[in-house]
């Protein structure tokens, strides 16, 4: 590049190169000269120029470092002042005039000027009154200081024009615009900069790397990435060539326009020929990498940007924030934030709301609630859709109590109000305790307020209708959901499967018919299961078709489901043959394993009736074992995982140990491993031989 901005000192140039910063900062005015002169130039200081700073070697008289007017004859010695250096007490009555006769005064002058031109009015007359008190003898220098110090744009326009017609003679014009095109930045005015670069074409100004690399930043500051990317691309048509600081610039532009692999090849790049790279850019690339669901890489740009030296400030702890809750990584954003606070930065309300979404996304209950009460103890407003990522959490592990006081919170805000995810939250939360008359007074709020019942809010209450026995209701809400139109889903039909096993043996037809109409292949499965009569088809093979033609995610609370109502039904034989096809189907995996120490049944991901049947088939297969000679390992155990249901009283862990002891069999809760029921080879093998009985079934 030719030439960059101008420093704020008044005899000397900036050394860095042309700053592309999302948030350029105006320079602060130095209104006073220095303190102290320890040693005067008497010669005229030369000013290189070189390919990445900008020179006034041609836009500077000889004035600029000596006093204007003065000459050899002012001196007493009557010598030359090309050459000589004369130390000046800097206390010295002398030190003061000469202070007045350098540039430095001139500066000054013109740093009031140009705050003057900021505050008056933006008309000419205006205008020429003020620039009258630079008098006749304006240089270029002094054009370049006052328009590189202004920030109204409005005024910069009138007074660029009055320079250009009394500057008959000037070095480089495109120095004006360029800095009159800053003024334009800093008051994000992208089209009055548009507009001024379509006037130098006019007059037959050839922009430089600077008038581009404002442009680009100029773009950014507006939030308009498009726009920096198209003057980036008009660079090589005027013959200028992008430096590396306007490459890593544009690695940030690329990403926000959408051009994620020409972020990706410039940021290659990058790392090649190690380019300087702002947090704004690394804050875009993890963003990137986030977005697209690679989340290691979000974290490799961390570390590399800490590697390079780049310390992170508030936006990339928050983007980091914001992608490892994308991942569902709560321990990470923990891991994040606390490094966040240990380096002394404060959380602001993006910080809080990233960690809301991270810790309401991976159901960690008391975290999630804990960031709540932090933002209502330092009075930061949270926002309907952060509600509503509470109330969705609370639904998830069961926070009744909490979603009320939540609800009660938002309602009083003043600043949201409740919307239908809102209702459907707090109608699931009630309906999967079982609270009917709480989700119906939720029902008749939603409806008050304009909202009419999705197929969420829906599914909810005929599982409330289910949970609390009320087979008639049940039917009700289900010739609801066809007078609104809707179609039923899979899920939908899995709720109605799931009422039947809570549904009293003689009122089981009721929900059998809804069943049927809603998804026949369904009704059909379960009429063979009850053993209708009037049903013919083989069992097992109308199971399977019915798995091979539902969604995956269905799968296995339609199998869970259907187990609990064979052992409600006490069909165990049938259990069996849907554990069995399960198995086959993948629908159940490492249920059983196998080591040369310790043979184990898992049943953490079973509902209570498929983890009866798997715990009945494999004590037949222990016993078979047994019958066969091959010896069992020396420790047995049963998983049941150690938590209870989040709607229920009872854990599976309760529910199976009541069972062991029914079955008088010798495993016993582990002291060190919570879940874990173990017994021994002798203990095992003891029991096993005590049950030898065709007639043994489970309970």
């Amino acid at each position: 590049m030719a030439y960059h901005h101008l420093c704020s000192s008044p005899s000397s140039l900036l050394r860095d190169r042309h700053s592309l910063s999302v948030s350029p900062k105006p320079k602060s005015l130095r209104t006073n000269p220095p303190t102290s002169l320890n040693l005067v130039s008497l010669s005229k200081t030369s000013i290189k120029a070189s390919s990445s700073h900008v020179s006034l070697e041609d836009l500077m008289s000889q004035e600029t470092q000596i006093p204007r007017k003065l000459t050899n004859s002012q001196y007493p010695d009557g010598k030359t002042a090309s050459k000589s250096y004369v130390w000046v007490n800097p206390r010295s009555p002398r030190a003061s005039r000469l202070r007045q006769l350098t540039y430095d005064s001139r500066y000054s002058s013109l740093l009031k000027v140009a705050e003057s031109l900021d505050s008056c009015n933006p008309n000419e007359k205006d205008v020429l009154a003020v620039l009258s008190s630079l008098g006749d003898d304006v240089s270029e220098q002094d054009a370049v200081v006052v328009l590189n110090n202004m920030s109204n744009p409005n005024t910069a326009l009138l007074v660029l024009d009055h320079f250009r017609k009394i500057l008959t003679k000037t070095s480089r014009e495109v120095i004006l615009y360029n800095v009159t095109l800053k003024v334009l930045r800093k008051s994000k005015d992208l089209d009055g900069a548009e507009k001024l670069f379509d006037e130098m074409l006019q007059r037959g100004v050839k922009p430089d790397n600077v008038t581009f690399s404002t442009l680009i930043s100029c773009s950014r500051v507006c939030g308009l990435p498009s726009k920096a990317v198209e003057w980036f691309e008009k660079m090589p048509t005027y013959e200028c060539d992008p430096d590396d600081v306007t490459y890593s610039a544009m690695i940030d532009a690329y990403g926000r326009a959408g051009n994620v692999d020409m972020a990706f090849t410039l940021y290659d790049r990058a790392r090649t020929e190690k380019w300087r790279i702002d947090p704004v850019t690394f804050s875009t690339l993890i963003k990137i990498y986030g977005v697209s669901g690679n989340y290691d890489g979000c974290l490799n740009v961390y570390e590399e940007m800490k590697a390079l030296g780049v310390k992170p400030n508030v936006v990339i702890y928050n983007t980091l924030l914001d992608a490892m809750g994308r991942a569902k990584r709560p321990w990470q954003a923990k891991s994040i934030y606390k490094e966040m606070l240990s380096n002394g930065f404060s959380p602001n309300w993006a910080t809080y709301a990233a960690l809301l979404r991270a810790y309401g996304r991976a159901r960690y209950g008391e975290d999630a609630l804990n960031v709540y009460k932090e933002m209502k103890d330092k009075g930061l407003e949270l926002t309907v859709v952060l509600y509503n990522t509470l109330l969705a959490m609370c639904a998830d592990v069961g926070f009744a109590d909490e979603a009320a006081e939540i609800f009660e919170d938002m309602k009083n805000s003043g600043a949201c109000k409740p919307d239908s995810w809102t209702f459907s939250s707090l109608i699931t939360i009630y309906s999967c305790s079982g609270k009917v008359s709480e989700a119906e007074g939720i029902l008749n709020m939603m409806l008050e307020a304009g909202f009419e019942p999705n197929i969420f809010v829906l599914t909810s209450l005929i599982q409330c209708y289910g949970k609390a026995q009320r087979t008639d209701d049940v039917v009700r809400m289900f010739n609801r959901v066809y007078e609104l139109g809707i179609t039923p889903d899979d899920r939908f039909c899995g709720c109605l499967l799931n009422v039947m096993t809570h549904t009293p043996r003689e009122e089981l037809g009721k929900v059998m018919d809804c069943i049927e109409k809603a998804k026949p292949e369904l009704g059909r499965v379960v009429k063979l299961l009850i053993g209708e009569q009037n049903v013919e088809g083989n069992f097992k093979n109308e199971a399977l078709e019915l798995f091979n033609h539902i969604s995956s995610d269905v799968k296995k609370p339609y199998c869970n489901c259907l187990i609990d109502l064979c052992v409600n039904l006490d069909l165990l034989e049938r259990a069996c043959d849907l554990l069995e096809l399960g198995l086959s189907l993948e629908i159940y995996a490492g249920i059983q394993s196998r080591s040369p120490t310790q043979w184990s049944l898992n049943l953490k991901s079973l509902s209570l009736g498929a983890a009866l049947t798997a715990l009945h088939v494999w004590i037949n297969d222990l016993t078979k074992v047994q019958e066969s000679g091959e010896e069992l390992p020396p420790l047995l155990g049963i998983n049941t995982g150690h938590g209870k249901h989040k709607y229920s009283e009872k854990g599976l862990a309760t529910v199976i140990e009541s069972h062991l002891k029914e079955l008088d069999a010798p495993f016993h809760e582990a002291s060190d491993k919570a879940g874990w029921f173990l017994t021994t080879k002798v203990a095992a093998e003891s029991w096993l031989e005590s049950r030898r009985s065709p007639d043994l079934v489970v309970a």
